[in-house]
């Protein structure tokens, strides 16, 4: 059985799906949550994994807490992400702005990388291996999310008083689109983010490890095919610098996780990365 629990910090309630799984040592049910949703108010239908979207029970629990806006919050994700696709395929850098702009006085930067541009990017990755765009479009639109990124990070009051994060990638891995929404992310609440964005060799991260000694290391992995890479990236930099590492990226994004010598976040949100950095 699948559900929404709720749990209130302070005046603020947060969603969680959950599920019921039978402990057959202790013979009885035990909670594992699917899924962190976020803040009550601003969750949509869109933030349930697609085999339980439709669930009605589930469905209900979202409308009672927030039953007037849930409708126009999912109606403003999908005009923002039409808008997007068609703006960044384009190569339309000042409406890509103004779109980022106008969902952030709503919503937050959190819910523009996880609900809009990540899934805007993967729309057109997918629509361009299916040759509905051209090579030539999907590099256009790229290197447009990765201007805007830029804008976006430029515009960051950067007030640094938490922990120190490096970004990397194994060897072999050119997409940096991850790491630099992570960067920003990550700048907006106050880490101090050392970003390599493009791949290095495993020894200069090493190096750079031991140098500037950060707090945490982040491992961004796209394309299934550095997978190996990675892990023996991470194997190296576990035995060398003993020092907290997490896994992500769209190469996690299967139903069959690869084994790391670190902590896979394969399906968490931006949001609760702070969250999970204080923890460790």
């Amino acid at each position: 059985m699948v559900y929404i629990r709720a749990k209130k910090v302070k005046s603020d309630q947060y969603l969680y799906l959950v599920k019921s799984v039978w402990d057959s040592k202790k013979s009885t049910s035990k909670q594992e949550i699917v899924k962190y949703l976020g803040k009550a108010s601003e969750v949509i239908k869109d933030d349930i994994p697609i085999e339980y979207r439709d669930n009605p029970k589930i469905l209900s629990v979202l409308a009672s807490y927030n039953p007037k806006d849930i409708k126009k919050r999912e109606e403003s994700t999908k005009k923002s992400k039409l808008q997007l696709y068609k703006k960044l395929t384009e190569g339309n850098i000042e409406d890509c702005v103004k779109i980022y702009q106008d969902y952030t006085r709503i919503f937050n930067e959190a819910d523009f990388f996880d609900k809009i541009l990540k899934q805007v990017m993967y729309d057109i990755g997918e629509d361009w291996a299916s040759n509905k765009i051209s090579i030539a479009t999907e590099h256009v639109a790229s290197n447009i999310a990765q201007t805007l990124v830029k804008i976006i990070m430029d515009s960051v009051s950067k007030i640094v008083n938490k922990k120190k994060i490096l970004i990397c990638v194994p060897v072999g891995e050119e997409h940096h689109l991850g790491c630099d929404v992570l960067e920003t992310y990550l700048t907006i609440k106050g880490f101090k983010v050392f970003n390599m964005r493009t791949s290095l060799p495993t020894e200069s991260i090493i190096s750079f490890i031991e140098n500037n000694k950060p707090n945490m290391v982040f491992v961004s992995i796209t394309l299934p095919d550095n997978i190996l890479a990675g892990q023996r990236l991470v194997r190296k930099i576990t035995n060398e610098c003993k020092i907290p590492i997490l896994i992500g990226g769209y190469a996690l994004q299967t139903d069959k996780i690869p084994k790391f010598d670190a902590r896979v976040i394969s399906k968490v949100n931006l949001e609760e990365l702070p969250k999970i950095i204080r923890n460790v």
